[in-house]
């Protein structure tokens, strides 16, 4: 099973960037394991929130395969603790999933289109993060259900 983060923006914060890298590096020790940047939708000022989340999704879906397990990062999704998410992965690569996208939206949200193309949705808290922040809350909890997979001494509980 291979692993990507596909998110729209990118990362403007050198500490932020280098904390996700060191994340990211760690990871390809366990799975192959890659982080896409979709660029921001341009001139935004004077669209409404629901054309920007289609223009988003519209480049959203570009990146994906048919293939493709998608599960989006959305606030309604589902809520795992940290070892309940390291069986969520488990069970997804003893499924034979070959390849599975983690997606981070735009500043509001999905597109109807991206809710309709994703298998799952997953919530890293009722609290509302910057895109930025999610990105290195993810890839941290990644690591994290790796090292419980593997029995390594990271996570204590």
């Amino acid at each position: 099973m291979r692993i990507t983060l596909l998110c729209v923006g990118k990362t403007d914060d050198g500490q932020l960037a280098t904390v996700v890298d060191k994340f990211q590096q760690r990871l390809k020790h366990y799975i192959p394991f890659s982080m896409v940047s979709i660029p921001d939708v341009k001139n935004t000022k004077h669209l409404r929130a629901d054309q920007q989340r289609a223009k988003e999704g519209v480049a959203i879906l570009k990146y994906l395969s048919p293939g493709d397990h998608v599960v989006l990062l959305d606030e309604r999704g589902k809520e795992y603790r940290s070892v309940d998410f390291a069986t969520y992965l488990n069970k997804l690569m003893v499924g034979s999933v070959q390849h599975v996208v983690f997606v981070v939206g735009g500043p509001y949200g999905f597109d109807e289109a991206i809710y309709e193309r994703s298998n799952s949705r997953i919530s890293l808290s009722r609290m509302t993060f910057s895109h930025q922040m999610v990105r290195l809350f993810f890839v941290e909890q990644l690591y994290r259900a790796f090292t419980i997979l593997k029995g390594e001494p990271y996570h204590h509980e």
